[in-house]
């Protein structure tokens, strides 16, 4: 019996499946969030250190997504493979380093159980195929963007750029829209936000967004399609508003708007074309399938 045989006899069993693997990739996730932001701040110390003449840093250790092994912030003990089993072994630790007994932050197996949720959900929702193992590079990559930006208020490039390169792929295939609707998708996704933050910046001589908010949009129209951008600019905008006014920081601090895009741009993958099909019989007016490109 093959694979998607399989998954159309068991639905269960794929979705289940497909939730194992999200905790697996909850666990690297939890790597990349950490180590990606501190190998670009590496990056751009070695940059400026070129621009200013200055001799490169040979002693410092080497850094990456694979090295050194995971330690113990507090005492330096190095993770061992069972000590780094998704969210058991935080249970199995009862969140204590099994050195030291310092804390391990509860945020850890919550990325990771989150990760497989999602994954769980976009299984239901796509089924086996192309399209579902799309949808979970994108669900997987936007976690990442989410914890980073929550962080450092920061989207890097790194993740967005091959991103928007994706999503036009995905259109090309014909996944979720046309490869027409996803490069206007990513001409008017940059746009939405590119515009007014131009506009407030000229007006009140402060930046309202990063740059990083545009890609991100960008990305959501090479994903979704033009279509989709009306709904996820009105979603992200009133939450965010919403948020800023709950937290006290409209006026005085900034915070990340990128979380508020990716929710939004979630938001309309699950339920987008349902939304449009409300609002068009609500108001009385037909929606050919055709628009969704």
């Amino acid at each position: 019996m093959s694979a998607s045989e399989l998954s159309l006899l068991y639905p269960a069993f794929f979705i289940g499946a497909v939730g194992l693997l999200g905790l697996l990739v909850g666990s690297f996730l939890n790597v990349l969030v950490y180590r990606l932001p501190i190998m670009m701040e590496r990056e751009w110390q070695s940059q400026a250190r070129e621009v200013l003449s200055l001799e490169a840093d040979t002693q410092a250790e080497v850094f990456n997504l694979a090295q050194p092994c995971s330690r113990c912030p507090g005492c330096g003990h190095q993770v061992r493979p069972w000590e780094n089993i998704p969210v058991l072994s935080w249970i199995m630790l009862r969140g204590r380093c099994s050195s030291c007994k310092q804390s391990i932050s509860l945020r850890y197996p919550l990325v990771e159980c989150f990760s497989a949720l999602l994954s769980s959900l976009v299984a239901a929702k796509f089924g086996y195929g192309p399209t579902c193992l799309a949808m979970l590079v994108l669900a997987w990559g936007s976690i990442a963007l989410v914890m980073i930006d929550f962080d450092h208020q920061l989207l890097p490039d790194s993740i967005v750029q091959p991103g928007i390169w994706i999503g036009l792929g995905i259109g090309y295939m014909g996944f979720l829209t046309s490869l027409s609707s996803s490069f206007i998708g990513v001409i008017l996704g940059y746009l939405s936000f590119a515009l007014p933050a131009w506009l407030y910046s000229k007006v009140t001589g402060r930046d309202g967004m990063g740059d990083g908010d545009f890609k991100l949009m960008a990305l959501f129209g090479a994903w979704l399609g033009w279509q989709m951008l009306p709904l996820i600019f009105l979603l992200s905008s009133l939450a965010a508003a919403i948020a800023g006014v709950l937290l006290g920081r409209m006026r005085d601090e900034s915070y990340p708007f990128g979380p508020f895009i990716i929710v939004a741009g979630f938001v309309a993958l699950f339920f987008g074309h349902d939304l449009y099909a409300w609002y068009a019989h609500a108001n009385g007016f037909r929606l050919d399938k055709s628009f969704f490109g």
